[in-house]
């Protein structure tokens, strides 16, 4: 999820081959809601991953992230 508009993250989709559709989150609610932003107006000031279980609780939350390192992190913790 990003605060970029949906068409911006269709692109992104599209030119990394991604399956999956990226959430778009332009009212920064979701960001503010988990720490990543201050107040609506700003963009998101850090990149927090999370793995949501199936009851909807956080099991684990990776703050600061490196974006090309988390993946495997993530898929590593999910195994």
């Amino acid at each position: 999820m990003s605060n970029d508009p949906p068409a911006d993250n269709k692109a992104f989709r599209d030119k990394f081959s991604f399956n999956f559709d990226l959430l778009s989150d332009q009212s920064n609610a979701t960001a503010i809601a988990y720490g990543a932003a201050e107040d609506a107006s700003a963009k998101a000031h850090k990149r927090i991953s999370f793995i949501i279980g199936p009851d909807a609780r956080i099991v684990k939350i990776y703050g600061e992230v490196v974006a090309a390192e988390n993946p495997e992190q993530v898929l590593g913790d999910l195994v």
